[in-house]
């Protein structure tokens, strides 16, 4: 064999394996969507059963807790939605409605980030509920903030529209001892003695 035919071969097997391997990664993309879709349809079961909600966590925005020069009333003082963010909470809300949930009982803490997340869902109007509001400077409101929401997911009756609350980690942990990532949704099922259960995660 020459040395040139020794080369051509050897490009047609590295060309062979990128084609493989490229197969085998677009069924592996296409595996993980097909589980996506499976766990959005089964968390929306869920939130169709009395005393069950969805509590998602803020999408990305970088930095942790809130700048010292903090204002309730002012989104530039405070840690805004990235790009990423804004792009994640879009897709989020276009999932949700793919899996047939395309309106909800929307709450949200009043902060920028997590009112945005909200907004940016797309399932119709967003309520502020000040139990979802970051305690991070104030771990005193913990026990109250963490009754409250599940107090407001126990309320939830058979056929009330789902119920999502677009909260922060440390409210979500709180409520149910789960530490979500950014964008993260808990869903959660409040027993008759006031126990949060995590029954589903979807990750953004």
């Amino acid at each position: 064999m020459t040395a040139r035919f020794l080369i051509a071969a050897g490009r047609l097997v590295a060309l062979g394996l990128l084609v493989a391997f490229g197969q085998a990664e677009a069924r592996a993309q296409d595996r993980a969507q097909e589980t996506a879709t499976t766990d959005m349809a089964a968390m929306a079961a869920l939130l169709a059963r009395p005393a069950h909600a969805a509590l998602m966590r803020h999408a990305a925005a970088p930095g942790t807790g809130d700048p010292d020069h903090f204002r309730l009333d002012d989104c530039a003082t405070q840690r805004n939605l990235s790009d990423q963010g804004r792009t994640e909470a879009a897709a989020t809300g276009r999932r949700l409605a793919a899996s047939g949930i395309t309106t909800a009982t929307v709450l949200t803490s009043r902060w920028c980030r997590a009112t945005d997340t909200a907004r940016l869902l797309d399932l119709g109007p967003v309520t502020p509920f000040p139990p979802l509001d970051s305690f991070f400077r104030d771990r005193g409101r913990a026990d109250a903030a963490a009754t409250a929401i599940r107090d407001r997911i126990a309320g939830r009756q058979a056929g009330d529209p789902p119920l999502i609350m677009v909260s922060h980690q440390v409210n979500i942990t709180a409520a149910t001892g789960i530490f979500p990532t950014s964008g993260e949704i808990v869903v959660v099922e409040v027993t008759p003695d006031g126990d949060a259960i995590p029954r589903a995660r979807i990750r953004p």
